[in-house]
């Protein structure tokens, strides 16, 4: 008769030879989903509350134009400022930074939206002053950020 021999070792080695390409693809995948923020808020921003509220579809066809007063007032004084990307500006300036911002879409920059986040303590003569500066500059596309109000039921 014939005799079987048991096995008695048996593996239990962990095959990582795919491992460097799961390490990498999750790295791809952050750095795909990470988003950066645009720009550093030198002016306070708490926006106002609204219920009705839709959101834009394209964002890259926006551009962001901030009004509040300044984070920095010994620097900056009290009164409410502009900001656009990293700088603060004046009115009249407000022109140039739309042409600009047409300038880098080409061909979509007439559907470019300007987005006001405005601070709910500011004053409505810079409002509207930067209103008519967007009218000058022919962008008529102007949206206003708030936060969700929140229902009480």
């Amino acid at each position: 008769m014939a005799t079987f021999k048991k096995k008695t070792k048996t593996k239990q080695d962990i095959p990582t030879s795919a491992l460097p390409d799961i390490i990498f693809m999750l790295l791809f995948f952050f750095m795909i989903a990470t988003t950066f923020r645009e720009s550093e808020l030198l002016v306070k921003n708490s926006l106002p509350q609204a219920s009705e509220l839709t959101k834009l579809e394209k964002k890259s066809l926006v551009s962001y134009i901030y009004i509040g007063e300044p984070s920095d007032t010994r620097k900056y004084g009290t009164e409410a400022r502009i900001q656009v990307n990293d700088v603060l500006i004046d009115p009249e300036q407000i022109v140039q930074h739309v042409i600009q911002e047409k300038d880098k879409l080409g061909e979509d920059s007439e559907k470019i939206t300007m987005s006001l986040k405005i601070d709910r303590e500011a004053k409505m003569g810079i409002i509207s002053d930067v209103r008519q500066k967007l009218r000058e500059a022919n962008a008529l596309k102007v949206n206003y950020a708030a936060n969700k109000k929140l229902r009480n039921f």
